[in-house]
Parts: structure tokens; C-alpha cells; sequence
């Protein structure tokens, strides 16, 4: 009997020594763990610091640049704005840019001064509208041209062009003017001697065709091609619309009139044209970076006259 106790008090011993052993390993294993466990979450606590960090300096940079806000037609100009934006970050000013889809609002936009500039215009157009309504808004720099085209309607080649087909083109004075001498161009129509940028459908003295000139509002024009035969677009509103140069009948020329004449300018009120912000956006729109942009998105539809 004095064995057998012996043997279950050994046996015993041996039971609460492996449960012992047992228990000290889980303590450890519960140690590292939660060791683990803190190392993670300092890290993921300091990751969330520099990123607050990071994102309050962001914040502060953004504070510290200068606005300058710029209204712009949505394609190209917007665009183009958009593509210098790191370039004006970079010169100190934060670029805020104000769409508009017609010519007249940023004009007058400008001139109460809800803007700084605006970039839609070329300068022909930005005379007029000065005549017109007696404002005094000047150009601060040319950037680029867009040439007219002359896009299909219901008529897919000029040379099948029928008698009194219908024929679209802008009703404001200056682009009216481009796009009777485009078509000219074309051998479809004469317009008078020396008509040059202030034609309009009165100087039309010959026209074989009997073609039907339709004015009707620039931004209007791509959305009316399945109405007409033939429609003289403008470069922006053809871009707006899907169109591409390659699409269009015929072109102006690089060397042409037209061309070297409409040049699409950012325009500023007049005295504005020193200021400091405006001369970091010329210097912006006309750097290497904003080139590369417009030649390699456009293929030709914006041409820079730098």
C-alpha cells in the first residue's frame, strides 16, 4: 500500500510538473503575442501620424499658394489650364479654373471681376466684343491656334457639294468672317475684294452653288451637322464634340489668314497685363510641359504659337 501512495504521489507530481511546463509555455506564447500585437500598432499608429503629417502639410501648402481664377471654355482651353496647374503650383499660385460653354458670360465675367482672366477668345473676337459692348479687355499673351474645319453633314465629299445645300457656319462677326473664307478657299463661293476678317454673308458676290448660308451659334453648330450638308466648326467646339481634324474635309491652312491671325489669347482687364499672377500663367501655358500636352492630346487640333 505504502507503494502504491508512493507511486500516486510521484505520478501526481509528474501531472502538475507537465502542467506547470504547460502553463509556462502558453505565458510565453501569450507574451510574444501581445508583443506583436503592440509593435503592430505602434507602426500602424506611426504610419497614421505621417500620413496626418503629410496630408496637414499638403493642406498648409495649399494655403500658403495665391488663387488665380481663370474662365475657360471646357475643351481645349480647360484642359490646357488643366495640364498647368503643376507648373502655376510650382510658381507659388493655386490655378481655380471656372468653366463656361459659351463666349459671351466669361467675357463679362471678366470684366465684373468674378475672374482674373479667362481663356477662350481669340483676339478678332476680343476686339468685337470690346466694340460691342464698350469693355476694356486686353490680351496678355497668345497661346495656340485651333484651325477650322469643314465637316460632313448629310454631304461626305466638297465635290458633291448639291446645288442650295445647306451650309452652317457661326453668326458672330469675326468667326463668320473665318469660315466664309475657309469655304472660299474651297472654290465655293468669292467673297468681295479686301472683305478679309470682317466678311459676312453680304459680301458674298459669287457663289455657283447657290450654297444656303445658315448662321447659327458657334456651340450649336456640331450638334445641327445632321441638318445640313456642310458645317464650318470652330477648333474647341469641334473637339467638345468628338470631331477630330482628321475627320474634316478640309482645313485651314498653317500659313493662311486665318491662322496666322486667330490665335486664342488669355485676356485680362486692361492694366491687369503686368501683374505678377497673370505673368506666371503666360509663362505657364507657353512652358515646355503645357507644349508636350497640347501636341500629344490634340494630333494637330491645337497648334501652339510658341
Amino acid at each position: 500500500m505504502k507503494k502504491r501512495a508512493l507511486g500516486a504521489a510521484l505520478l501526481a507530481a509528474a501531472l502538475a510538473a507537465g502542467t506547470l511546463a504547460g502553463c509556462g509555455g502558453g505565458a510565453k506564447e501569450t507574451t510574444a503575442a501581445s508583443s506583436t500585437a503592440s509593435a503592430a500598432e505602434t507602426t500602424a499608429a506611426e504610419a497614421n501620424a505621417e500620413e496626418t503629417t503629410a496630408e496637414a502639410a499638403a493642406e498648409t501648402t495649399a494655403a500658403e499658394l495665391k488663387p488665380i481664377v481663370v474662365g475657360a471654355s471646357p475643351a481645349p482651353h480647360a484642359e490646357i489650364l488643366e495640364a498647368a496647374k503643376t507648373v502655376m503650383a510650382a510658381k507659388g499660385y493655386d490655378l481655380q479654373i471656372q468653366e463656361y460653354t459659351d463666349y459671351v458670360i466669361p467675357n463679362q465675367a471678366l470684366d465684373g471681376g468674378d475672374l482674373d482672366a479667362n481663356y477662350f477668345q481669340h483676339k478678332p473676337y476680343l476686339d468685337s466684343f470690346n466694340e460691342q459692348n464698350g469693355t476694356k479687355l486686353v490680351s496678355a499673351g497668345v497661346i495656340h491656334y485651333e484651325p477650322f474645319g469643314i465637316y460632313a453633314g448629310k454631304t461626305t465629299d466638297l465635290s458633291a457639294l448639291p446645288d442650295k445645300a445647306t451650309v452652317l457656319v457661326p453668326n458672330d462677326v469675326t468667326n463668320e468672317a473665318r469660315a466664309l473664307l475657309l469655304l472660299e478657299a474651297q472654290g465655293l463661293l468669292k467673297l468681295k475684294e479686301g472683305a478679309g476678317l470682317e466678311a459676312t454673308r453680304n459680301e458674298i458676290v459669287e457663289n455657283p452653288k447657290n450654297l444656303d448660308i445658315v448662321e447659327l451659334e458657334a456651340a450649336q453648330i456640331p450638334r445641327s451637322l445632321a441638318d445640313c450638308d456642310i458645317a464650318v466648326i470652330n477648333g474647341n467646339y469641334a473637339i467638345e464634340s468628338g470631331l477630330k481634324v482628321t475627320d474634316a474635309l478640309a482645313t485651314e491652312s498653317s500659313d493662311s489668314l486665318a491662322a496666322t491671325t486667330y490665335g486664342n489669347v488669355v485676356a485680362v482687364r486692361e492694366g491687369d497685363e503686368n501683374r505678377e499672377d497673370i505673368k506666371a500663367l503666360i509663362e505657364a501655358l507657353t512652358s515646355p510641359e503645357v507644349k508636350a500636352f497640347m501636341e500629344n492630346k490634340y494630333e494637330g487640333a491645337v497648334v501652339p504659337m510658341f
